[in-house]
């Protein structure tokens, strides 16, 4: 790597496992070759984000890469000699045993055969009506990934047979190149760290151990979900690597706007229109909820823009119990055209008419 494997994550030196992790799927996701098949630098850039991550996620490279760096001993990145060895193969229980076999210590050899590692999480969107979020909706969802091969059932191998111990390494997925005192370990050549190699690869994935497939999937969208809601179906993302666990698939929810309410939170808003003078001597009104109709009172002197509750009749609440409620904004509508006995009303009506709307404009 030229560049170092914080820059490369984009993550800080003292950044915490978890946000490692969530980097690095997130980049490997971006950067994955199958997810751009016409972008060149798309499995350069994927390899990068990989090898960063095999150092920050191990705790002695990563402990190692700190106290060295890229400038370190030779066989760390940018370093020549020692086996010519990259530093995310630079192996710290090497070391040891070599120091330990020479005073007596003979300590147990660290195996470089590959750990379990936990798939990718998934995440899909669906979009569901407005009356459907406010009830909830079973939903079936298509989603692409990649899963263990139908036919070998991730072993990479032949039906009928088995991955066996690699000869070259004997099965520790490590070979050491020593240089004068000191020894160095790298991943096997042969099986690549594994520590075993399949003799007769799979016909259907020609043992990747992996195969691209479409499943379809069964959602229940809560009643209450809104824009952003995200549902989790544990185990249903990606496969994991050498025996690992599959991650998870999360579900967004994307809900149609309404042409009568506006979400906010559990609350509904609905505009009610009323006429001048059921807003000036006050009125009840007929106005459309969730649940159907009910009667709206307007109190005399109600002003434009102001809100009546309606408690109840609003969205269910997504987390506990209950509803929110219906919040009716009142909008005060103006005749465009009067007729003849309409307009002598009003200025019958202005004549003898009190207020001075003006009043506190000029008073200020």
């Amino acid at each position: 790597m030229s560049r170092s494997p914080y820059e490369v994550l984009g993550v800080a030196k003292n950044a915490s496992d978890d946000e490692i992790k969530k980097a690095y799927r997130k980049l490997a996701r971006q950067h994955h070759p199958d997810r751009n098949p016409d972008d060149a630098r798309a499995e350069e850039q994927f390899k990068e984000v990989q090898s960063a991550y095999d150092v920050l996620s191990d705790s002695e490279k990563r402990r190692a890469y700190d106290t060295f760096g890229s400038a370190g001993p030779r066989g760390f990145p940018g370093g020549a000699g020692m086996g010519g060895a990259r530093f995310e193969e630079f192996n710290l229980g090497d070391l040891g045993d070599l120091l330990g076999g020479m005073f007596g210590g003979g300590a147990r050899q660290q195996s470089a055969r590959r750990q379990p590692l936990r798939g990718d999480d998934l995440e899909t969107h669906v979009q569901i009506s407005f009356e459907d979020s406010l009830e909830g909706i079973q939903v079936r969802i298509p989603v692409e990934a990649e899963t263990a091969c139908s036919v070998c059932h991730g072993t990479g191998a032949e039906p009928g047979t088995s991955p066996v111990v690699c000869p070259q390494c004997g099965g520790r997925g490590v070979v050491s190149d020593a240089q004068g005192l000191f020894a160095f370990s790298q991943p096997c050549p042969r099986c690549q760290g594994n520590g075993s190699i399949v003799e007769k690869p799979c016909r259907h994935c020609r043992g990747a151990g992996r195969e691209r497939t479409t499943k379809r999937y069964s959602v229940k969208i809560p009643a209450g979900a809104r824009s952003g809601t995200r549902v989790r179906l544990k185990g249903k993302g990606e496969a994991g690597r050498n025996g690992g666990p599959a991650g998870d698939l999360y579900v967004v929810v994307d809900v149609e706007p309404s042409p009568l309410y506006e979400r906010r939170g559990s609350d509904l808003v609905l505009d009610v229109p009323v006429t001048y003078a059921e807003a000036a001597l006050g009125a009840s009104v007929q106005i459309p909820t969730p649940d159907g109709s009910v009667s709206l009172k307007v109190p005399a002197g109600t002003e434009s823009g102001k809100l009546l509750r309606v408690k109840g009749h609003g969205a269910p609440h997504l987390k506990g119990n209950g509803r929110g409620d219906l919040l009716a904004r009142v909008k005060v509508t103006i005749p465009k055209k009067l007729t003849k006995a309409e307009r002598e009303a009003l200025e019958e009506y202005q004549k003898v008419s009190r207020e001075d709307p003006r009043e506190r404009v000029f008073a200020s």
